[in-house]
């Protein structure tokens, strides 16, 4: 089996999230750095003991569900073979990056709070993401340009994130309801990320990378790919720019996941939070091995299915 990795994005954050990973002592430098970063708050401690509209304000949600792939990477760095396949969903881009090796750690966990933060300055009141799935794009594009919002992420089988002001997006729940959609959800998250709406937070977030220290290309001989436009990163200012521009242009996830499969990817481990990745994966074509750090009870486990399968 050839490995892909994926790192999630915000939206599955709860209160077990760490339950594998927050004892290993690879990762207790990471749990040490991330708890600077929430204001002194040990992330094991705030996932159970905070109500869930704080775990999923965005920049608590973007360094919680970038510790996560981070701490499991270290704690599973033997598990990883070399050249492994890394894509991640939104937030979880930058997560890949640390998981990858171009971004150190701490350092990832460093710039995922200054992006949360330039995302905050720029967004405006109301502003939030809703989930479609069941219409078409043409249809989703439609209603997009009706309403004056954007597709912020392209997933498989006809389903979209959409991003705008709240009036924009409860006008597109009430078409898409009318034409039949097959599920509309109204996201936990609070800015239009992935959008031009947040085009002044991709400016300065590059501006941020320029200053970031990067191995490029990683040691770890990594293939990550680009959220934009699901190609490889093979060129680290181009990459470094896309990452930044990310923000605010469409993720195309569907094509990520079609690109980690042409690169040969046969089996997925997702590492969390939550399930919604893996279950894309399995999704997209048959005979495919896909799960996520949350379906196991151990480490060991994980390991135990790692063996198995990329000795296959």
């Amino acid at each position: 089996m050839t490995l892909a990795i994926l790192c999630s994005g915000q939206g599955r954050q709860h209160r077990n999230m760490f339950a594998l990973t927050g004892d290993a002592p690879e990762a207790a430098q990471l749990f040490a750095h991330a708890a600077a970063l929430l204001g002194g708050r040990d992330p094991r401690d705030f996932v159970r003991g905070e109500a869930d509209e704080a775990l999923h304000r965005n920049r608590a949600g973007q360094i919680l569900c970038t510790l996560q792939p981070l701490a499991a990477a270290s704690a599973l760095a033997d598990v990883f073979p070399h050249g492994v396949i890394i894509a991640g969903y939104s937030v979880g881009e930058v997560a890949a990056w640390g998981v990858g090796g171009l971004f150190d750690a701490t350092a990832t966990l460093d710039l995922v709070a200054r992006r949360a933060e330039v995302m905050d300055a720029a967004t405006r009141a109301g502003d939030g993401l809703i989930f479609v799935r069941g219409l078409s794009r043409e249809e989703i594009g439609h209603l997009c340009e009706r309403h004056g919002a954007a597709i912020a992420i392209v997933n498989p089988g006809d389903a979209f994130v959409i991003g705008g002001g709240r009036e924009a997006l409860s006008r597109i729940a009430e078409d898409a309801r009318a034409m039949h959609a097959a599920r509309i959800v109204a996201l936990p998250v609070e800015v239009a990320s992935h959008t031009k709406r947040l085009a002044v937070a991709s400016a300065v977030f590059r501006k941020t990378l320029r200053q970031a220290s990067v191995m490029f290309p990683p040691r770890s001989g990594a293939r990550i790919l680009s959220g934009i436009d699901a190609a490889p990163v093979v060129s680290l200012e181009t990459g470094l720019d896309k990452l930044a521009a990310q923000i605010s242009q469409t993720v195309q996830w569907a094509d990520c996941l079609q690109a980690c499969v042409e690169a040969g990817a046969t089996g997925f481990l997702e590492l969390g939070p939550g399930h919604a990745l893996s279950g894309m994966a399995a999704e997209i074509g048959s005979g495919l091995s896909a799960r996520s750090l949350d379906d196991f009870r151990s480490l060991q486990g994980v390991r135990a299915w790692a063996a198995r399968h990329l000795s296959a």
